[in-house]
């Protein structure tokens, strides 16, 4: 079995007491890691002056190194905070609007993955995979080929992939459709997304088609397959369970007081939906007077990329906003929402899923959405609650029985809120159960080893037109 090297933006080191950070994607690959051996290459998320980045840390946690390398100021404002999520981020989730490109923060992005590709070099072995992740590293195969890696690369896109007339919208688009033919192995969420990024490579002339996966770019060919991320089901229902116990899941079903609770759990970031959420749910309070003391909804929001402006006036947009419904329909002995603005631990996360009767998942695009799975696997099989969950979310391609909404549609969701809270238990039941099938039929592990299956089979190719 080939070594595997992985390589992302951010690594999950583990801490000084050998536990990795909590999380699917984590948990799958630091499996698949000691499985075959394996090197995690990243950032460190630490910053120095112009020309101060010094060698890699290297770690080894069981049969896994890990190679962190600092970024300069320069190379965080340009690569990261500038081309990555000012351009790459808001253009992938539709948003042509909030993308400001600019040409040093191009160069930036670029020579961030030139200095990855340098300090991945040495590290690699003859016969080793390489497993690249999402957008801020798309070039990083093109740069490796330049310097004679000729490796098996396989690259998965955690987020949307957009149609057209979207994504060739931005310069340098064609850099992009090129870099991506250096991979052996590209991964999608969804078939919408391979379809987008298979009409956006023929229609620039970059490569042509043999089927719905297999493309051909000059000498050389590469799969081009959608792979949708799972999470650990199983292990996240025990953990459900389990917090069902805990003084803090008592706690909180002691100061609902009987109130049913609706949650919603999202990363601060304006492709969630979050203002169209709290509005729809305004108006199905507003509209259905009698809900009202009934239930609350619960919306966990932690802080995201607080050093770019959009974010931050978001961010009080959104407390205001809250503000206002709590104002306009509270009473002395009810919040309709209690806005939390942090993280919590997951056990937290699993019992909250547990015990609401409705999760809204409303982004307006995003790639899966796994909080999505993760309020499904933690439900109780006797009692379900419902998922509310919007249409350009990747996950609704899997979880057809959750209720669906159009996000932009505010009258619309406050109605499905309304037919979820009274949905007899019968259907909630059935529906849970369709859901959960499509969960255990394509769990992390499963995805993660699919996409390593497809990775290793095949010839290594030509690249001489990446050279």
């Amino acid at each position: 079995m080939s070594r595997l090297i992985v390589v992302s933006n951010r690594v999950p080191v583990p801490d000084k007491k050998g536990t990795a950070p909590a999380g699917g994607l984590a948990v799958a690959l630091q499996s698949a890691l000691e499985a075959r051996g394996g090197l995690w290459l990243g950032w460190s998320g630490q910053s120095c002056p112009q020309d101060g980045v010094g060698p890699l840390r290297m770690l080894r946690d069981s049969n896994i190194d890990y190679a962190l390398t600092d970024l300069t100021d320069r190379d965080v404002e340009e690569y990261y905070q500038g081309f990555a999520n000012r351009v790459l981020w808001p253009i992938c989730h539709y948003r042509l609007d909030l993308a400001e490109y600019g040409r040093r923060e191009m160069a930036g992005y670029f020579r961030v993955n030139h200095f990855f590709a340098s300090r991945l070099l040495p590290l690699i072995g003859e016969d080793d995979l390489i497993w690249i992740h999402d957008y801020h590293l798309i070039p990083l195969a093109a740069e490796l080929r330049r310097q004679g890696v000729k490796n098996r690369i396989g690259f998965f896109l955690h987020i949307p992939w957009p149609a057209p007339d979207v994504f060739l919208a931005m310069p340098v688009n064609d850099e992009i459709l090129t870099s991506l033919t250096a991979y052996d192995v590209l991964g999608f969420q969804t078939e919408n997304d391979r379809e987008n990024f298979a009409d956006c490579l023929l229609r620039q002339g970059l490569g042509s088609r043999s089927d719905n996966t297999h493309f051909t770019v000059g000498a050389r060919s590469f799969t081009a397959r959608h792979y949708p991320i799972g999470i650990e089901t199983e292990e996240f229902a025990k953990l459900a369970q389990r917090a069902a116990e805990t003084s803090l899941h008592k706690r909180m079903l002691q100061s609902l007081d009987g109130k049913g609770l609706i949650i919603g759990v999202d990363r601060l970031d304006y492709s969630k939906g979050i203002t169209q959420r709290i509005d729809a749910f305004e108006n199905f309070l507003t509209r259905n007077p009698d809900s009202q003391r009934k239930v609350t909804l619960l919306q966990i929001t932690p802080k995201s990329r607080s050093e770019v402006p959009e974010y931050e006036a978001m961010q009080r947009a959104v407390a205001e906003q809250a503000g206002r419904v709590n104002g306009a329909l509270g009473t002395v002995d009810w919040v309709p929402i209690r806005y939390v603005n942090r993280s919590l631990r997951r056990p937290a996360l699993a019992g909250l899923y547990r015990m609401a009767k409705l999760a809204l998942v409303t982004p307006l695009r995003d790639g899966m959405n796994l909080v999505a799975k993760e309020f499904v696997a933690a439900q109780s099989e006797a009692d379900p609650g419902v998922l509310l969950l919007s249409r350009f979310a990747g996950a609704a391609q899997e979880l057809k029985d959750a209720v669906l909404v159009n996000p932009y549609d505010v009258e619309g969701t406050a109605e499905a809120v309304a037919r979820s809270l009274a949905m007899p238990l019968e259907e909630r039941r059935d529906r849970w159960k369709g859901m959960m099938k499509a969960l255990r039929g394509n769990d992390v592990f499963s995805w993660c080893d699919t996409f390593l299956g497809d990775l290793s089979t095949g010839e290594q190719g030509a690249f001489e037109n990446i050279v």
